[in-house]
């Protein structure tokens, strides 16, 4: 049992009938989790707002109802009036786990792209100095040996919390997690103090219904991370860097390739070698060493970068930061999988042209034999982005092979009729294979020396969504599968 009183101590509040001092068993915010003497808080969602449902949580137990307005509930129950609810639940989730994040170095990371890459990065190094780190982010929570499957890149503030305690319960030492502009606009991480904040790069994204009105607020929201931490470590080279800053409260640090940055990048080299597309390049500033990693392209040096100026704050050799950057990749993100000597096979998540134009070109840097492109497109979902999709591929990739991504409600090969249209635009060429399995076995069968095959779309995801049903497939599976069925294994 907790103190309600206790449980608001770090809010502003109004009581405006019943009592506050009573004890509550549970914080709830959703309505079909309401329980016996809970503390209940109204949330005003995108499709459903919970103050209509306050009456109905009162006469299911619930002793106190957070609100931001006047709720209709039965006589003696406790409303306690609060400016925002949302930043209410994230102080009072503080509290009722109590303060989880105070036993902990939390590391916030946002920006457009790079956060999930990078959070992994700092992990695998910190984890490898012998130092426990647990993670939240786009693809999982990591928390000891347990590994939480994502909904949403920064989780309610509630979840937060918790996942912190556990954290703190299962000893780690730090926590490092991505930290949206939806996360930061919906008060999800209000309350945590970071020790470290990061700034990866920024580019229009996320504007629109429901997310950001537009591209100004999405700045803004993004930069309030440097106004709640105590360090902050972001991308000189970003046109929008100083825009960040406005009104920081932090010590700041710069990485990039300006000499200007507090740790700068130097002689770019790309690294390819049979089963290795890399990058070497060397880091002068704050720290001077030469790094090679085995993730390829210039946005694997500012990952690797910022990974470092984490992981100098922790005191780590050089030695660890850079065998652990050796070793260190995401699922799902450029992650390459050992099938041959002769060729390169990777699967990646990108699942838009933005980001299939950006794999493909940085792939091509490396000069493969053939650059062998394996995607599909979602169903009940832009057609548009099939043209786009398909002529991005067909204009850079030697050899598309279309396939099935989710194809949901639609038919596969309505979905691949589509991709073709845009592929039709270029010269490129291409083979249609609708089942997915199929497709892999034939970019394995069909693997030539020196050639770099990527599997996009599907990423991290270990599903395939056909008419309403998630039926399990992973393409890592699929290619083990694939290989003991041709005997390569």
């Amino acid at each position: 049992m907790r103190a309600a009183r206790e449980l608001l101590k770090d809010l502003e509040y109004e009581v405006i009938s019943g009592s506050i001092d009573v004890n509550v068993n549970e914080l709830v915010y959703n309505t079909k989790m309401v329980s016996k003497e809970c503390m209940f808080v109204c949330i005003k969602g995108a499709v459903f707002d919970s103050h209509d449902a306050a009456a109905d949580a009162a006469r299911n137990g619930a002793v106190v109802i957070v609100a931001e307005r006047p709720v209709q509930v039965p006589e003696g129950t406790c409303v306690v009036l609060v400016k925002d609810t949302r930043y209410a639940l994230a102080l009072i989730s503080a509290a009722y786990f109590g303060y989880p994040a105070r036993r902990l170095k939390v590391i916030g990371i946002t920006g457009t792209k790079g956060k999930t890459t990078t959070t992994f990065m700092i992990r695998s190094i910190l984890e490898h100095a012998g130092i426990r780190t647990g993670l939240i982010g786009t693809i999982e929570t990591i928390i000891g040996e347990k590994h939480i499957p994502a909904s949403n890149t920064t989780p309610e503030s509630y979840t937060i919390q918790q996942y912190f305690a556990a954290m703190v319960e299962a000893g780690c030492q730090v926590a490092v997690m991505e930290v949206s502009s939806q996360g930061l606009k919906l008060h999800r991480t209000a309350g945590i103090l970071f020790d470290i904040g990061i700034f990866t790069n920024l580019a229009p994204d996320h504007i629109g219904p429901n997310e950001h009105e537009s591209f100004e607020e999405y700045l803004e929201c993004k930069s309030r991370l440097f106004r709640q931490c105590r360090t902050g470590i972001v991308n000189l080279d970003d046109q929008y860097c100083s825009r960040i800053l406005e009104g920081h409260s932090c010590e700041v640090e710069t990485y990039g390739f300006s000499e200007k940055a507090d740790l700068c990048a130097s002689d770019v080299k790309l690294v390819s070698r049979p089963g290795f597309l890399g990058v070497a390049y060397h880091v002068a500033g704050l720290m001077n060493m030469d790094v090679e990693i085995d993730m390829p392209g210039r946005f694997s040096v500012y990952n690797s970068l910022v990974a470092i100026a984490v992981c100098r704050h922790f005191d780590i050799s050089k030695e660890d930061i850079l065998a652990a950057l050796e070793v260190a990749q995401t699922k799902g993100r450029i992650e390459k999988v050992k099938v041959s000597d002769d060729f390169t096979l990777m699967i990646d998540y990108a699942h838009n042209a933005m980001s299939l134009e950006s794999l493909l070109t940085t792939l091509k840097e490396y000069h493969p034999k053939r650059l062998v492109c394996l995607f599909g497109c979602g169903g009940n979902r832009s057609r548009m982005r099939r043209f786009e999709m398909g002529e991005v591929s067909g204009r850079l990739a030697d050899l598309t092979v279309i396939t099935s991504d989710n194809p949901r409600f639609e038919e596969p090969q309505a979905i691949i009729d589509d991709i073709r249209t845009g592929i039709e635009k270029t010269d490129g060429k291409y083979v249609e294979i609708i089942d997915r399995k199929e497709a892999i076995r034939y970019v394995i069968e069909h693997g030539q020396p020196g050639d770099v095959i990527v599997l996009a779309g599907k990423g991290h995801e270990d599903y395939q969504e056909i008419k309403g049903v998630k039926y399990p497939m992973d393409e890592r599976v699929l290619i083990q599968e694939v290989l003991e069925e041709l005997g390569r294994k």
